[in-house]
C-alpha cells in the first residue's frame, strides 16, 4: 500500500528522522511516500539528506519529497503529521526570558505558564490554517497527527473549528513508564548485580498502566506489576532510590501530597504548579541541573540553542556516521508510526492520547482536551470511558484547563483582556506576579512577538505606547535561579570527546 505522509516542520532533524524510521519500518509501509514541508530549505535539506540514505541503506522504496509551501507537501497526503514550532528558536527565547525578568522562571515554558501560553497565540492560527489547507488540499476526513505545542490548546482549537481528525500525540506517558519499570526492576533485583544468574530484567511490556489526566499533567492511576496495583504504593520505591530522590524531588512531592505518580519530569511538572518556582531561594531545593529536563532555568532552551548550533556545524560529520537501520525492533514508542499502522493494516493499537474529553473524565470539563487511553484499527480511535479522577488530581488539571480554555480562546479571537486574563490565572504566573505586572509582561512578549502574531496587529501599538510612557514593572535582568551557560560547539566537541574517551 503506498500512502502519502505529509510532515509538516520536517527540520527537526531527530525528531523527523526518528518518524521516518518508525514508519518506513512497517513491512506495508516500506513504499511510502514521505512530503517534507518546512519553512528552511537547509534544514530541510539537511534531514532528507539523512533520510534518503537511511532508506537507501535498508533497501527501501520509500520516497521523499520536499517543499517549503505547504500545498505542494498536503495535495492528496493520507496523513499529515505537525511538528512545527511557529518562530522558531528566536520566539522562544522571548518565552523564556521576559517571563523571567517578571519573576516567572521557567524550565521549558511551551505547555502553561507565561511561556507556553504566549505560544499557544503564535500557533493557535498556525494550526486552523494548517486544518483548512488539509481540507482543501487532501480533503476533510484526513487524520492529522500534532505533536507540536502546546498540545491541549492546539487540539483545542482543531477540533473546535475545523472538520480534520485532529489527534494530539505526546511522549510524556511513556517516559514515566520507562521510570516506572526502572523502578520495579531495582525493586525485584536489590541486592544483586546484573552479571548474575537470577538477575530480572523488567522492561515497560511487564508493566500495565493506565494513565489519564490532561497534556503534560496525566496521572498513573494503574499501576499493574506481578498481579499488584502500585499505584498508591510507588513513593516507598522512589524513596529507596537516591539517584531519584535528588532528581525527582517535585514529583515525589506531589506523590506524597495527592497519592498519585504524575507523568511529566521534574522540571516540566514544576512551572505548571504554583508552589515550586514562586521563590528564587528555595527553587534549587526542588530541581536538580544533572540535566535539562529536571528544572534548570531555560534549560529547553538552552539544548535546543545548543543542537541547533551543533547540528548547523557538524553536519558533515552526521553524514560520516553509519546509516540508521530500520526494522520493526528499531522503531521508538513515539504513537505516530503506530496510529497509521493500526488504521492502514487494523493491528490495534493501544496508546494514549489527545481528544475531546466529553464524558472520558466526568470530573473534567466536556470540552477540555484530555490525555487518555484508546485503541486505534481500521475504523480509527476508539476511546473508552476512563472514570472520575481523583479529586485533588483533577483539581489541578482543572486549574490548568480554565487558562488552556481562555487562552486558546484569545488566540482566535485576538482578545488582548482574556490573554492577559489568562497568563494572571495561570498558577505559577499568578503565585508570583501582581496584576499590574502581568498586564506589562504580556504586553512586552506581544510587542516582541509581533511579527508572529498577525492576530494582534491592531493591539501592538498601543502596547508600544504603554511600554514606553510607564515604569518598568520587571524585577531584574532574568538571569534565573539555576540558568546554566549555553555551551559553544567547541565545548559540545570537547564534552563528546570526553563522554567517549570515558
Amino acid at each position: 500500500m503506498s500512502l502519502k505522509i505529509a510532515i509538516v516542520g520536517a527540520g527537526s532533524i531527530g525528531f523527523t528522522r526518528r518518524l521516518v524510521r518508525d514508519i518506513a519500518s512497517v513491512p506495508e509501509l516500506a513504499d511510502v511516500r514521505f512530503a517534507f514541508q518546512d519553512i528552511s530549505q537547509d534544514n530541510l535539506h539537511r534531514v532528507a539528506t539523512l533520510c534518503k540514505r537511511d532508506i537507501d541503506a535498508n533497501g527501501l522504496a520509500a520516497h521523499i519529497d520536499l517543499s517549503v509551501e505547504r500545498a505542494p507537501a498536503l495535495d492528496g497526503a493520507d496523513y499529515v503529521i505537525n511538528t512545527a514550532r511557529v518562530g522558531g528558536l528566536d520566539a522562544f527565547r522571548t518565552d523564556v526570558e521576559i517571563p523571567l525578568k517578571y519573576g516567572v522562571d521557567q524550565c521549558v515554558g511551551d505547555t502553561i505558564c507565561a511561556g507556553g501560553l504566549l505560544y499557544g497565540q503564535r500557533t493557535v492560527p498556525m494550526i486552523l490554517e494548517l486544518c483548512a489547507q488539509i481540507e482543501r488540499y487532501a480533503g476533510a476526513d484526513r487524520v492529522l497527527l500534532n505533536y507540536a505545542n502546546p498540545m491541549a490548546m492546539n487540539t483545542w482549537a482543531a477540533l473546535d473549528h475545523c472538520r480534520v481528525r485532529t489527534i494530539g500525540l505526546c511522549h510524556g506517558v511513556q517516559g514515566g513508564h520507562h521510570l516506572l519499570a526502572r523502578l520495579f526492576e531495582r525493586h525485584v533485583n536489590a541486592g544483586k548485580s546484573k552479571d548474575q544468574a537470577d538477575y530480572r530484567p523488567i522492561t515497560k511490556a511487564d508493566v500495565d498502566i493506565v494513565a489519564a489526566g490532561i497534556n503534560h499533567q496525566t496521572w498513573y492511576f494503574k499501576v499493574l506489576f506481578d498481579g499488584k496495583d502500585w499505584a498508591r504504593e510507588l513513593l516507598p520505591l522512589f524513596e529507596a532510590d537516591p539517584a531519584l530522590c535528588e532528581r525527582e524531588k517535585v514529583r515525589m512531592d506531589i506523590i506524597r501530597r495527592f497519592g498519585y505518580f504524575s507523568t511529566e519530569s521534574n522540571g516540566h511538572l514544576s512551572e505548571y504548579l504554583p508552589w515550586y518556582r514562586k521563590r528564587p531561594a528555595e527553587i534549587g531545593d526542588w530541581i536538580s541541573t544533572d540535566a535539562w529536563i529536571l528544572g534548570e532555568t531555560g534549560g529547553y532552551l538552552r539544548v535546543c540553542t545548543e543542537s541547533r548550533n551543533w547540528f548547523e556545524t557538524d553536519f558533515p560529520q552526521w553524514l560520516k556516521q553509519p546509516a540508521w537501520p530500520y526494522g520493526i525492533d528499531k522503531r521508538s514508542d513515539e504513537h505516530g508510526a503506530y496510529i497509521i499502522e493500526a488504521m492502514e493494516t487494523g493491528r490495534v493499537y493501544r496508546g494514549h492520547f489527545n481528544v475531546r474529553n466529553g464524558s472520558v473524565i466526568p470530573n473534567l470539563p466536556p470540552d477540555a482536551i484530555v490525555e487518555v487511553p484508546g485503541y486505534v484499527d481500521k475504523n480509527g480511535l476508539s476511546i473508552p470511558a476512563v472514570g472520575d479522577l481523583p479529586l485533588g488530581c483533577a483539581a489541578i488539571c482543572n486549574n490548568s484547563i480554565q487558562v488552556q480554555r481562555m487562552a486558546t480562546r484569545a488566540a482566535v479571537q485576538g482578545d488582548v483582556e482574556l490573554l492577559k486574563q489568562a497568563v494572571l490565572l495561570d498558577p505559577l504566573v499568578g503565585a508570583v506576579c501582581n496584576p499590574p505586572e502581568v498586564w506589562q509582561m504580556v504586553d512586552e512578549m506581544l510587542v516582541a512577538q509581533a511579527q508572529w502574531l498577525p492576530q494582534y496587529a491592531h493591539a501592538i501599538p498601543a502596547a508600544q505606547q504603554r511600554l514606553a510612557a510607564e515604569p518598568s514593572l520587571a524585577r531584574g535582568h532574568g538571569t534565573g535561579a539555576a540558568r546554566l551557560k549555553t555551551r559553544t560547539v567547541a565545548e559540545l566537541r570537547a564534552a563528546q570527546t570526553r563522554a567517549t574517551a570515558g
